[in-house]
């Protein structure tokens, strides 16, 4: 700038600045509910996850009894395809891992999900079954998978590779991080304001270190008590979110 430039020009030349050097997929760190790390706390319903445990089945659920659900954390680090490869309740075989948020119960949910297959994906979907419950209820039906306003590509999943995915609802928008970046951002359907559960977490033939889980603090002590699910099936209990 030179002297005989005015004031205003050059504070606009720093705004411009400024705004060159953002950028859409820069890290965003806020999420709208504290995190609390579970410990005890997380229940498996399918298969078997214990934090600081190996995750070698090809079919785990589980949540955080007591905890909140619109958020939640789950941190890994990735040891490649279980040894059993195990195909989904709707039949193709699927490799991802990845959040439920407000899961009600099997039948009503949130899935946020970090898939491999057919490409690196972030999907998001909601699973609604009025009145139903149970697996053997609904099975794989009332999944409607939500189209993001801006999604940007996951890292690739590497052997050996230490990842944190976290996600959050704030009013009816959703938000997504991997590793404090955001990969997903979209609006959930109003009819998800109708559910009520805690966060917990959910993976398909992907065998991972459970570091840690982190969801919104609750009460424990009027949580009911941890009973696995039965699914009659030799396939995963959901289908492709």
């Amino acid at each position: 700038m030179t002297r005989s430039e005015p004031r205003g020009a050059i504070t606009l030349a720093i705004l411009a600045l400024g705004a060159c050097g953002a950028s859409e997929a820069a890290p965003d760190r806020a999420t709208p509910v504290r995190l609390s790390a579970i410990g005890d706390a997380l229940c498996a319903t399918h298969g078997y996850a214990t934090i600081g445990a190996a995750i070698t089945e090809p079919t785990v659920r589980a949540y955080a009894r007591g905890a909140g659900g619109d958020a939640a954390e789950l941190a890994i680090v990735y040891r490649g395809d279980t040894d059993e490869q195990r195909s989904l309740a709707s039949g193709p075989a699927r490799r991802q891992l990845g959040l439920k948020l407000r899961a009600k119960d099997s039948c009503n949910v949130v899935y946020v999900m970090w898939r491999l297959d057919p490409r690196p994906k972030i999907e998001v979907s909601v699973k609604l079954n009025p009145g139903a419950k149970a697996h053997e209820e609904c099975g794989a039906d009332g999944y409607t998978k939500i189209k993001p306003t801006k999604t940007w590509s996951p890292p690739a999943l590497i052997t050996g590779d230490r990842h944190a995915l976290r996600a959050a609802i704030a009013g009816d928008e959703l938000t997504a991080w991997i590793d404090d970046k955001v990969v997903w951002r979209g609006r959930l359907p109003s009819a998800a304001r109708t559910l009520v559960g805690p966060a917990g977490l959910r993976s398909d033939n992907l065998a991972f270190d459970l570091v840690a889980f982190k969801a919104p603090a609750g009460d424990l002590a009027s949580a009911p008590a941890c009973k696995p699910e039965k699914t009659g099936s030799t396939s995963s209990p959901d289908r492709d979110p």
